[in-house]
């Protein structure tokens, strides 16, 4: 009995081989542009439709030869529209771009976090501060050029700027290594 076993599954493997060599390009062929030329799908249907055609040996035992190759098609066509349909079913997948561009967003959302923090912190300030902090930090003016639109000395433009950034300091504990 045993003997018997091991030549019906040699000679069903050898079968399902000359199929493969036989029937493996077009059915590969068809696969490919089934999955919008995906060559590992592609790869991975035709050797599921060769599990299915082991698994169903009278589909190999048919009356013409020739007629197995439309049943290995059906079932491949089968086989790529169910994935395909699977695929269309679950989340897209992830990549690397679309990391990056979270990543992106996340920061630009941080950034204008921190931005309305910063705005509210600078209400806080004596209108004096406010206003040296406006020129030299905001508008990019040098100290010259504050202490000019301002109409006080260089000097008080330093002071202030500096006693500004301290106050934001205390109330911004978070941004303190920002606000140097």
């Amino acid at each position: 009995m045993t003997g018997t076993t091991t030549m019906t599954r040699t000679t069903g493997e050898r079968e399902l081989a000359e199929l493969q060599r036989e029937h493996g390009g077009p059915l590969f062929a068809l696969l490919l542009r089934l999955s919008d030329g995906d060559r590992q799908r592609a790869e991975d249907l035709v050797q599921e439709t060769f599990v299915r055609a082991w698994q169903h040996p009278e589909a190999l035992r048919a009356d013409s030869y020739d007629s197995v190759r439309p049943w290995l098609f059906t079932v491949g066509r089968r086989l790529a529209i169910d994935a395909r349909r699977a695929q269309q079913a679950r989340p897209a997948e992830v990549g690397d771009a679309v990391l990056e561009n979270a990543r992106v967003c996340a920061d630009h959302a941080e950034r204008a976090a921190a931005t309305l923090d910063v705005r509210e912190a600078v209400k806080t300030l004596t209108p004096e501060h406010r206003a040296v902090l406006l020129q030299v930090y905001f508008r990019g003016a040098s100290v010259a050029e504050a202490a000019e639109a301002l109409g006080i000395p260089p000097g008080t433009v330093k002071s202030r700027a500096y006693y500004a950034l301290r106050a934001l300091r205390r109330v911004l504990p978070e941004y303190a290594t920002d606000l140097q």
